[in-house]
């Protein structure tokens, strides 16, 4: 099939992937897994606290090392990007792979994070006018927007490890 896709129809649509191909990462799914992530942290506290117990507390520390984490990501994405889009080198396969596993893992991971830390924070907001909830809906809800930047992270990786089209290819 040459000339490319019809006007109705999106490149690669209905197409499988060719054999040793890994698809984006799915938004869609990232989403659910935020709401899911959601559902996991609100219950979680309703169900400590309807026990008599005392839900934990996200420490400045979390904020801390997911900022780290965040930087980490952002850095290895941007040197990913440099090394494979723009200077087109040859990249190990297996560092690649690795680095494409990296980027996955740390969007779903941060997608969960994003969701049981919003989760956290909307469990509380009903009390939040007492210093106690409202540190707490600070803390999760900053850890939320930290994991946020993991997930950005994450995908920017994955999104540089892309293979460039070779420019030889094209007229």
């Amino acid at each position: 099939m040459s000339g490319g896709p019809g006007p109705d129809r999106a490149p690669g649509a209905g197409q499988e992937p060719p054999p040793g191909t890994v698809r984006p990462t799915s938004r869609r799914l990232l989403v659910a897994i935020v709401v899911l992530g959601a559902a996991i942290g609100w219950t979680l506290v309703k169900a400590i606290e309807s026990g008599g117990g005392v839900a934990p507390m996200v420490s400045w520390l979390t904020l801390v090392a997911w900022s780290f984490l965040a930087a980490l990501l952002f850095v290895a994405a941007r040197n990913t990007h440099q090394r494979i889009q723009v200077r087109r080198e040859r990249v190990e396969a297996s560092r690649a792979v690795f680095l494409l596993l990296i980027g996955k893992a740390s969007a779903f991971v941060g997608a969960l994070c994003t969701g049981v830390y919003a989760g956290f924070a909307l469990s509380f907001l009903g009390a939040v006018s007492s210093s106690g909830p409202r540190n707490r809906v600070i803390t999760a809800g900053a850890a939320a927007v930290i994991s946020v930047l993991v997930v950005t992270a994450g995908l920017m990786l994955e999104r540089a490890c892309r293979i460039p089209d070779d420019p030889d290819e094209t007229p």
